[in-house]
């Protein structure tokens, strides 16, 4: 990975728990859909945060989950809300957007795992491709999923890709699924055979993943999750 120096144009909150940011790099750097970056907090404290932002587009995107109880990523939003440049290495990761195949995709995020997802599906936007693709967004709750009306509206605008958003804990007007977001994704498929599978979350929940999906037949040469380098 290479080092490069970011202006850093913003930092907004999504919610109590979720923040934007925005990333001007000073040298423009190639990356593939679904790839990460590292911001340096020190010369060996390099943090990866997913970039949201498809590849080609002006600023680098970023999604972080800093609830206040959870200083490691809160450190990493002082930072960026405190200096007007950073330092950030990239791209790192394997699980990029395979665009050649003609697979069906079942994107699976759990919480800022979407930050992940969003690249990836803008990439398909931009391609103009029509590969069926059906994304499972988890949360806890409709207010902890902070793009959601991002990903209706994709939903709404292209055919080809499905929505389904996942939380444990709904209100009574909620227009979505109540349940475990592997539950369901147990629930609504037989088999996971012939898919494209990308997944972003939490290291357990991506593991736990991995676990059921062996037993409703993955490929899994074409499982794609960078917690998969972390966990064996």
């Amino acid at each position: 990975m290479n080092t490069i120096r970011c202006k850093v144009e913003h930092v907004t909150a999504f919610n109590d728990a979720v923040y934007q940011v925005g990333l001007t790099p000073e040298t423009p750097f190639d990356f593939q859909a679904g790839q990460y970056l590292c911001i340096v907090m020190g010369e060996k404290d390099k943090r990866p945060f997913s970039i949201a932002s498809a590849p080609g587009a002006q600023q680098l995107e970023l999604h972080i989950g800093a609830a206040v109880s959870e200083s490691y990523p809160m450190q990493v939003v002082e930072r960026l809300k405190q200096n007007d440049f950073i330092d950030i290495e990239a791209p790192g990761g394997e699980a990029h957007l395979r665009q050649d195949s003609k697979r069906p995709r079942l994107m699976i995020a759990g919480g800022t795992g979407f930050s992940y997802i969003k690249s990836i599906i803008e990439q398909q936007i931009a391609l103009e491709q029509k590969v069926e693709t059906t994304l499972y967004w988890g949360c806890r709750n409709q207010d902890a999923m902070y793009y959601e009306s991002i990903a209706r509206q994709w939903q709404q605008q292209y055919p080809w890709l499905h929505f389904v958003p996942v939380v444990e804990e709904a209100a009574s007007d909620w227009d979505g699924k109540q349940a475990n977001l592997l539950e369901q994704i147990k629930q609504d498929f037989i088999s996971l055979n012939g898919y494209d599978i990308y997944i972003a979350g939490r290291f357990d929940m991506v593991g736990a993943a991995r676990e059921l999906f062996r037993t409703i037949g993955v490929e899994e040469a074409h499982l794609f999750g960078d917690a998969f380098a972390f966990i064996k």
